[in-house]
């Protein structure tokens, strides 16, 4: 499996969702105080909202941006904090698990324009 996931977050119906045909996500919402996290990783990306490339993992990776801490589990799904500043906290539902078998500790996270 690979350590670096690949989505194509973009704007839609009033927040960032994203598709992945290879998990079976059509419009998967993000809520719940990521969509702020998401605004403060694009603010200098131009066009964000059309789309931008979101990489991820469990582990460090080179040029990552921003890492994010567990803090808890709910409602099926799991609350992450930013470790640098604004810190923010933030749900991920349970489509976390279409990546992870299960929720890491730590996420690390990249955003980049389309065009990259």
């Amino acid at each position: 499996m690979n350590a670096l996931r690949v989505i194509v977050p973009y704007w839609s119906c009033g927040t960032w969702v994203f598709d992945d045909e290879r998990v079976g996500l059509q419009q998967e919402p993000f809520v719940a105080g990521i969509p702020e996290m998401i605004d403060e990783l694009v603010k200098d990306i131009p066009n964000a909202k059309a789309g931008f490339r979101l990489t991820f993992s469990g582990g460090p990776f080179p040029g990552y941006q921003r890492e994010l801490i567990w803090v808890r589990e709910e409602a099926d799904g799991n609350w992450y904090q930013t470790v640098d500043e604004p810190v923010r906290e933030g749900w991920l539902c349970p489509a976390l698990f279409c990546y992870f078998s299960e929720a890491p500790k730590r996420l690390f996270v990249r955003a980049d324009p389309l065009n990259d």
